[in-house]
C-alpha cells in the first residue's frame, strides 16, 4: 500500500471511530511523524479527507477534524433516505432473492450484543445491495454516505435496544427484497431510517458533547 493510501486509511479509521475527535488539529509535522510518512503523502491523505468532508480548514494553515451536529445528521439522512429507498426498490427487482433470504435469516439470529459482528453483517448487506442494483453511480453515492454514517452510527452503538430493533428492521428489508416486493422494501427502509435518525438525535440531546 502506498504511503498516501496508508495515511488516508489510518486517519479515516481514527475519524470514523472517534479516536480523532471533531476539532482535533491535524498538524503536518505531528501527523507525518506519528504515521511514519513524509509530508507529501500526508497532504494527499488530507486532501482526500477534505473531499470526503471529514476534515476542514480552520485557517489557511490549520486542518482540523470536521464537526458533525444535528443539522448535519438530518441533512445526511435526507440524502440517505432517497438513496437507500431507491436502492432497496431496485434490489427487490434485480437482486438474487436467495442471497437476501439468507441475509434475512442471519439478521433474525444475529447477536446484537456483539456490535462489531452486527456491523460486519450490515456491511455484507450493503455489499449485496450494491451488487443487486448494478448501478455504479448509485453505489458511488451510497459509499459516500456510508463514509459519514460510520461516525454517526457510533452515537447509537451503545444502545442495545436500538441495535436489536435495527436487526429486526433489516430482517424485514431483506425479506422484502428476497420476496421480490419493491414497494415493501422501500417502505421498510424508510421506517428503519426514521427510527435510526430519531434515536441518534435523542442521543445528541442527552449528551450534547
Amino acid at each position: 500500500m502506498r504511503a498516501g493510501e496508508r495515511a488516508y486509511a489510518t486517519l479515516l479509521d481514527e475519524i470514523q471511530t472517534g479516536a480523532l475527535a471533531p476539532g482535533t488539529v491535524l498538524g503536518e509535522v505531528e501527523q507525518s511523524s506519528r504515521l511514519g510518512v513524509s509530508r507529501t503523502p500526508l497532504r494527499e491523505a488530507l486532501r482526500r479527507l477534505s473531499s470526503d468532508g471529514l476534515v476542514a480548514q480552520a485557517s489557511p494553515r490549520v486542518t482540523v477534524v470536521a464537526g458533525i451536529d444535528a443539522d448535519d445528521i438530518r441533512a445526511l439522512f435526507e440524502l440517505r433516505r432517497a438513496l437507500e429507498a431507491a436502492a432497496a426498490h431496485l434490489a427487490a427487482r434485480r437482486g438474487d432473492r436467495h442471497v437476501f433470504a439468507e441475509l434475512a435469516d442471519e439478521f433474525l439470529g444475529v447477536d446484537t450484543a456483539d456490535a462489531d459482528a452486527y456491523y460486519c453483517l450490515i456491511g455484507r448487506f450493503d455489499a449485496a445491495i450494491d451488487t443487486a442494483v448494478d448501478n455504479t453511480y448509485l453505489s458511488a453515492a451510497l459509499r459516500s454516505v456510508r463514509t459519514h454514517l460510520v461516525r454517526v452510527r457510533r452515537m447509537a452503538r451503545d444502545n442495545p435496544r436500538r441495535l436489536s430493533a435495527s436487526a429486526r428492521e433489516h430482517e424485514l428489508i431483506a425479506r422484502a427484497i428476497g420476496g421480490g416486493d419493491p414497494e415493501l422494501a422501500a417502505h421498510a427502509t424508510h421506517v428503519h431510517l426514521h427510527n435510526a435518525l430519531t434515536t441518534i438525535l435523542e442521543a445528541l440531546t442527552e449528551d450534547p458533547s
